[in-house]
């Protein structure tokens, strides 16, 4: 997969496990313990919604855990990688960005980082999607959550 392109229209991760079955497979199971609930109230069913419901937030906490563990690794490469490449002044600076910045300004080269992370820090660049549309050479993560 390190071969094939990546850019802005195309660098959103679907992990078909996650998006295509486990999270539709429990979303479908919890609508269908609220229905018997609703249909035939009782303990039994109540708490067959409850453990529908449990599972559920389990899927979803799996996932935003995963994201979170993600961010903080990238957080600490990019605070790594910006060290080396950003001039004196911005390096002291660096506090300033915030997590969504870093996710964001991965994806570009060392060559453009400086430029960028005076635009993010003056305010110029506000979004991670203004970030990534001025990337102008993407270098391509494949390794993600």
């Amino acid at each position: 997969m390190a071969d094939l392109e990546q850019s802005y229209k195309n660098h959103a991760r679907l992990f078909p496990i996650y998006h295509y079955i486990a999270s539709p497979i429990m979303l479908i199971n919890f609508g269908i313990s609220v229905k018997s609930l609703w249909s035939n109230p009782g303990w039994p069913t109540a708490w067959g919604a409850v453990f529908a419901f449990g599972l559920l937030a389990l899927t979803f906490a799996a996932r935003a855990m995963a994201l979170t563990v993600q961010d903080r690794v990238i957080r600490l490469e990019m605070q790594l990688r910006l060290m080396r490449v950003l001039p004196p002044d911005l390096q002291q600076r660096v506090a300033a960005l915030q997590r969504q910045h870093f996710v964001a300004l991965r994806f570009a080269s060392d060559a453009e980082l400086p430029e960028l992370v005076r635009d993010v820090i003056d305010g110029r660049l506000k979004t991670t999607k203004e970030i990534k549309l001025r990337v102008k050479d993407w270098q391509g993560d494949w390794l993600r959550a």
